[in-house]
């Protein structure tokens, strides 16, 4: 008997060495931030990377069979950094990539056609909503899985507000209908409390791009089409002119950077944030913490300042390397396999503040009570993006570069438009 229970001990033994030895390990790219607390607690997890590096570690943590290593890369240079990866044959086996960013990978040959596999790794497109279907097919092929939309919010410190007088009856913020309505708004904020109407990044990442690209939407124009640049146009210039007006007036700073922008208003010395829904959970997070200045903030709609309501706006998805599945089939359904954990858990990945792109997380009670999600509703239905085109990353810098030259070195707003447009219809004549 003794020796029998040794044997199956052994066995046992055997069985389990054999078990973790066939584990598979895959590497995920990603950007979003580092988070060194991250654990296995889905639900504790706050902010994008907190939230996002969580649920990857309790997919590894769950008994599947793959374990994930997460690669260290950074937002800034994020596109760079996997090129570079690619052009060395070792990509990461998943990594995150942008809706806009998907043309410029998939015309390359360099992403995965997804759709064939989709049903045997149980992930069902039906559940996907317009904007994250269309977020992931090119060319009439699946190349990613979409895991959010995201877009530009109107963030409004409530403190400030109340104290300029710009609050309405039902407690919501005042926001400006036109240009005239927000500079009036902005002398208004600036006379009664010393702080600056409006604060974003207008000197690191392309933020501004963003803006002019909602304000030429609202006047129903395009910068670019497929392959016509539109750039040096009368509604880019009033779009330009728009934002330069805040700048004139001394109601906003174009010198500030991205986190500069988010802790001048965190520290209360701005009345209106303009950034992603993204900081929508780590926000609402940082106004428990009794020494941010920060206290009561809404999140409103981005508001229409000329004739059509509209928004920048984007999508977070997952793709593989197009050789993946024949060089190492068992990473392959491994990354699919973390591709679907990751979309099975979109509802957690919602509290950051982005939108779902799953139809059953939509219509959940647990979505629509998320804080602040009820505020900013309507933006899902004013959302744009560019076109799709192989080279929006070189046209984004571009036209950040011009942008970022008329408010921080002065040049003239025709001039650097003109310069945008040629250069931009270089880049679409390639």
């Amino acid at each position: 008997m003794k020796r029998a229970l040794t044997l199956l001990v052994a066995a046992l033994a055997l069985s389990l060495g054999a078990s973790a030895m066939a584990q598979t390990e895959i590497t995920l790219g990603r950007f979003f931030g580092a988070c060194e607390q991250a654990g296995t607690d889905i639900q504790s997890a706050v902010g994008e990377a907190c939230i996002i590096q969580t649920i990857i570690n309790a997919f590894s943590a769950a008994d599947n069979g793959v374990k994930v290593n997460t690669l260290p890369t950074d937002w800034g240079n994020y596109y760079d950094q996997l090129k570079a990866m690619f052009a060395a044959g070792n990509p990461p086996n998943i990594f995150v990539i942008h809706k806009h960013a998907i043309p410029e990978f998939a015309s390359l040959g360099a992403l995965a056609d997804l759709g064939p596999d989709l049903a045997k790794a149980g992930i069902d497109p039906s559940d996907w909503t317009a904007t994250g279907k269309a977020a992931v097919t090119y060319d009439g092929k699946i190349y990613a899985i979409p895991m959010d939309a995201h877009a530009n919010l109107w963030y409004v410190n409530m403190d400030i507000m109340k104290q300029a007088g710009l609050v309405n009856a039902d407690g919501t913020p005042m926001v400006p209908h036109s240009p005239e309505e927000m500079l009036q708004q902005a002398k208004t904020v600036k006379e009664k409390t010393g702080k600056d109407y409006l604060t974003a990044d207008f000197s690191q990442f392309p933020i501004g791009v963003r803006l002019v690209l909602s304000l030429v939407w609202q006047q129903n124009a395009e910068l670019f089409t497929a392959d016509k640049a539109n750039v040096d146009s009368p509604e880019a210039t009033k779009a330009v002119e728009t934002i330069l007006s805040l700048f004139k007036g001394g109601y906003a700073d174009p010198t500030l950077n991205y986190n500069d922008s988010m802790q001048a208003f965190i520290n209360g010395n701005a009345a209106v944030l303009v950034n992603g829904d993204w900081v929508v959970n780590s926000l609402d997070a940082q106004t428990q913490d009794p020494k941010v200045a920060l206290k009561h903030f809404y999140v409103a709609d981005f508001p229409t300042l000329f004739q059509t309501p509209a928004t920048w706006a984007d999508s977070h998805t997952w793709a593989i390397p197009s050789t993946l599945k024949k060089q190492n089939p068992d990473k392959y359904w491994a990354a699919l396999k973390l591709a679907k954990w990751i979309y099975d858990h979109d509802l957690d990945w919602a509290r950051t503040g982005h939108s779902s792109i799953s139809k059953s997380v939509v219509a959940s009670a647990a979505y629509a009570a998320q804080p602040h999600r009820q505020e900013y509703a309507n933006t899902v239905n004013i959302a744009r993006d560019v076109q799709q085109t192989t080279h929006y990353d070189a046209i984004q810098n571009v036209l950040n570069r011009e942008l970022q030259a008329i408010w921080l070195t002065g040049k003239p707003i025709d001039q650097a438009l003109k310069d945008a447009n040629g250069q931009v219809q270089d880049i679409l004549d390639r």
